[in-house]
């Protein structure tokens, strides 16, 4: 029996992102992080954006080098439109050219409307809502045909929660120009969805609510947990990989089954 083949390396196994480039937002930390490593691990070159997150950035880039990937951080204020239209140029010019996608920046500020002020209002729309329609825009104008677009959302375009209409409201919009992304791209061969997270363990959730709030979401979920950041980026890997071509124009609400307690 010949054997020189039976036993076969990680790197033995194909990559089904190998030579492809992936811009990624926000993704030195919680979901984005989790995304730019599994992008990495599938063989993209992924170019992402952070903005306080320096050393976790750092270290990204590191972790990704020493596993024989690439990874590349570039700080951008994402509630600049400027700044915003920088990182999409500085990426694109460092890939070469890029065929995913994956829109996941985002802030949340908690407030009842009475309570919300006007600057609050302004950077989480221009984070969760401005700065995805411009790389969605960038997509259309530059993304090699056949590409991947994915963008995160969230659970709460489906209920209603107190303090949470501004953040809901921005989460909604970029659902509607991801799915309109969907039908104008489509006859490239450009797929445009959205993954809709339920409550998931990030530091994002943690800096908008308690302890017991978090227990309480944790109890909705029959598994009984929070999500993890890799729940969703592995429903992202598979939206941008070739398992994904005939998926396009939908909203995947990945929550441990708690969107079935609203229907």
């Amino acid at each position: 029996m010949n054997t020189s083949t039976h036993h076969q390396g990680a790197d033995a196994v194909p990559k089904k992102l190998r030579g492809m480039g992936a811009i990624v937002t926000g993704g030195s930390r919680g979901i984005g992080r989790s995304v730019v490593e599994r992008l990495v691990a599938d063989g993209a070159r992924v170019a992402f954006s952070y903005l306080s997150g320096a050393e976790p950035a750092a270290e990204l880039e590191r972790t990704a080098a020493a596993g024989g990937g690439a990874a590349k951080g570039f700080r951008a204020d994402l509630a600049e439109p400027d700044a915003v239209r920088g990182f999409l140029a500085a990426a694109r010019e460092w890939l070469g050219g890029f065929d995913i996608l994956v829109n996941n920046a985002g802030c949340v500020v908690p407030a009842l409307l009475a309570e919300t002020a006007d600057e609050d209002f302004d950077r989480v729309m221009a984070v969760n809502a401005t700065a995805v329609f411009l790389a969605l825009r960038e997509a259309a104008r530059h993304m090699r045909d056949g590409g991947r677009i994915i963008t995160v959302s969230t659970i709460n375009t489906r209920l209603a929660v107190p303090g949470a209409a501004v953040y809901a409201g921005s989460k909604g919009a970029i659902e509607q120009f991801t799915a309109v992304a969907a039908l104008e791209l489509g006859s490239r061969g450009i797929t445009a969805n959205t993954v809709s997270p339920g409550f998931t363990d990030t530091d994002l959730l943690r800096s908008a609510n308690s302890e017991e709030t978090l227990r309480q979401a944790a109890a909705l979920s029959p598994f009984g947990r929070l999500g993890e950041p890799s729940d969703i980026a592995d429903v992202v890997a598979f939206l941008a990989g070739p398992d994904g071509r005939w998926v396009s124009g939908q909203n995947l609400c990945v929550d441990g089954a708690v969107n079935g307690l609203y229907r």
